[in-house]
């Protein structure tokens, strides 16, 4: 591997391990602050379908960091296919990645806005449930698919 590329694959790598710490700390931390804002005012002064308004725009910031790293996976792995520097969990976690990276921000996203500007009452809904727990569950799977990528890649750039 040549200097540059070693280079270039450490920065992919930190930057992959940087959407995933924002992707973690979104979902774990900030969700749990935002939708818990009583304990922290003293009082519920936030209706829940407020602080939902709150997350879904810090879900959409998030989705534009998810589309960069989506840009980046394909020219990444795109390149060392093409290098044939291939193998199957590596295509496979790619595929994951993008797939469930492209839903989150190009479906979940979107329809939880166009749900949420359709009032308060929507958003208790079946379709609103389900549809907000098939996003938490394809951001699971993104964000397992993107560690297992950050580790092959680790793994092939530490020989």
């Amino acid at each position: 591997m040549n200097k540059y590329f070693r280079m270039t694959t450490m920065a992919y790598i930190i930057f992959l391990s940087g959407v995933l710490g924002a992707g973690l700390y979104a979902g774990i931390v900030v969700t749990a602050v935002t939708f818990h804002t009583e304990l922290y005012l003293g009082s519920s002064v936030l209706t829940h379908f407020q602080e939902g308004q709150i997350m879904t725009e810090n879900f959409l910031r998030l989705s534009y960091l998810v589309n960069v790293s989506l840009f980046a996976v394909v020219l990444y792995e795109g390149y060392k296919f093409k290098k044939f520097e291939r193998d199957t969990v590596t295509q496979v976690a790619t595929f994951f990645v993008l797939a469930s990276g492209l839903l989150f921000s190009q479906y979940y996203i979107p329809d939880i806005l166009s749900m949420q500007l359709q009032g308060e009452a929507i958003t208790q809904s079946v379709a609103f449930i389900n549809t907000h727990k098939g996003s938490e569950l394809n951001f699971k799977l993104f964000a397992l698919a993107l560690l297992v990528l950050i580790i092959q890649n680790m793994r092939k750039a530490c020989k």
